[in-house]
């Protein structure tokens, strides 16, 4: 089964890499929930520690593709730097970084188109 919902052919290779890496970055974070939920029943210590390691490792690799999108895929760049490494309610920060408030009742609080 592919994971393409248009005929792969037609997609060009920039498409297909972040395709690539989007659903590389799925499965390592599906992975960190896995290792994550036997290390929180496991009760042998060593084994734990193991899985424990093992969970870390999909963190890492799910943080290096996040950089890769980050830097090549539209879009990645300017969100990360809204939401990552702030302080403060999470679904406050694309308000008091762009300075224009959706809260209006006629909004959709998505904010203006930039040019």
């Amino acid at each position: 089964m592919s994971n393409y919902h248009e005929p792969a052919e037609e997609l060009s290779q920039e498409a297909r890499n972040f395709s690539r890496a989007l659903n590389s970055l799925k499965e390592e974070v599906e992975a960190v929930d896995w290792y994550h939920q036997r290390v929180d029943l496991t009760e042998d210590e060593s084994l734990k520690k193991i899985m424990a390691h093992n969970r870390d490792e999909e963190i890492e690799h799910a943080c290096m593709t996040i950089e890769w999108l980050r830097r090549n895929m539209p879009g990645w760049d300017e969100e990360l730097r809204t939401y990552l490494f702030t302080e403060g309610d999470i679904t406050e920060l694309e308000e008091g970084e762009e300075g224009e408030s959706g809260g209006g009742s006629d909004s959709l609080g998505i904010g203006k188109i930039k040019k």
